[in-house]
């Protein structure tokens, strides 16, 4: 009953990895994607998405952190993946799952879906390329058009050789619109012998287990649920057990948030920092009252410092949760 920790381009990089694993509960992260094209990368970019590759492939407190690439060349992702894991990679995971316009334009993510022998062909190169003791996974959607393709996909990777497939229970067209179809990961689940993991729409405990119910899969990949809820993959492992426990405060999630921008001055400018912590708060907002009674504030703050002092305020809020 794994719970992990899905990739965001843009927000999920390995500062708010190292911070959400630190609160506890995630068993699994899973790198931005690292985009393959037609030269080979150096390594510099490895390390960039994915600094773990110091680190045996571990954050800080060592949970595991898989490498995902996106690309659409099979002998490119191949090498790419062979390159990743003579880096270090513990596990390669190739994304059909990404909705972007820009990056299905160029052939790559969701827009691969319509094609499940390509899908098929670049998860069996990279298979290949990669030594066997490094699982080669896949994330991917429903479908592209619609959600139609979920059976022929799963199976086109699973006879490809992955070890896992994620499956996010919405098409392209889908985005991220409620609801998740939960039901539909069940029918691709039903069909394949390799294992699979339900992603979408898991933002409480309550949903957790109503996910696992209709997918009938064991392990979850949660997302923006986490981002919004540092400690909601706390609140599923005790539920597992069960058991309680309280939910965290805000004044816990601005230290989360303090720490996370601390890591973020070391690589950026503060104007960057700052843009980065108003997309985390942006998602707390539907956690906790408190981010979303200081959003109009804090939205318009340019500096670390400010911005930390806005969220550090008293806010008279009666219940620290969201509804």
């Amino acid at each position: 009953m794994r719970i992990i920790l899905a990739p965001m381009e843009g927000l999920v990089d390995a500062p708010i990895r190292e911070t959400l694993t630190k609160v506890g509960g995630i068993d699994r992260c899973v790198t931005e994607f690292i985009r393959v094209t037609h030269g080979m990368l150096p390594p510099r970019v490895f390390y960039k998405y994915a600094p773990e590759l110091h680190n045996q492939s571990l954050t800080g407190v060592g949970t595991p952190v898989a490498v995902q690439l996106l690309g659409s060349d099979p002998q490119q992702m191949a090498r790419h993946g062979e390159k990743a894991a003579e880096l270090g990679a513990t596990q390669v995971d190739i994304n059909f799952g990404c909705p972007a316009k820009t990056v299905n334009k160029h052939k790559g993510g969701c827009v691969l879906m319509r094609e499940p022998e390509l899908m098929h062909e670049i998860v069996a190169a990279v298979r290949q390329a990669v030594p066997a003791s490094v699982p080669v996974t896949a994330k991917m959607r429903l479908g592209y058009d619609d959600r139609s393709m979920g059976v022929a996909c799963a199976q086109a990777l699973e006879a490809a050789g992955a070890r896992e497939i994620v499956i996010h229970a919405r098409s392209k067209v889908d985005g991220y619109k409620p609801p998740a179809y939960w039901e539909e990961i069940a029918r691709a689940r039903e069909a394949v012998n390799t294992h699979i993991i339900a992603n979408g729409e898991i933002w409480t405990v309550a949903d957790y287990w109503r996910c696992r119910e209709v997918s009938g899969c064991d392990d979850v990949m949660i997302g923006r649920g986490l981002i919004a809820r540092p400690d909601l993959a706390l609140q599923i492992k005790a539920s597992q057990q069960g058991e309680a426990v309280a939910d965290m405060t805000w004044p816990e999630a601005v230290v989360l948030v303090g720490e996370y921008a601390t890591v973020l001055q070391g690589w950026l400018e503060d104007r960057y920092v700052t843009g980065r912590i108003k997309q985390w708060l942006n998602f707390l907002r539907q956690g906790f009252a408190e981010a979303e009674a200081l959003w109009p504030q804090a939205r318009k703050i340019r500096q670390v410092a400010p911005m930390m002092a806005c969220l550090r305020q008293p806010v008279p809020i009666a219940d620290s949760r969201a509804a």
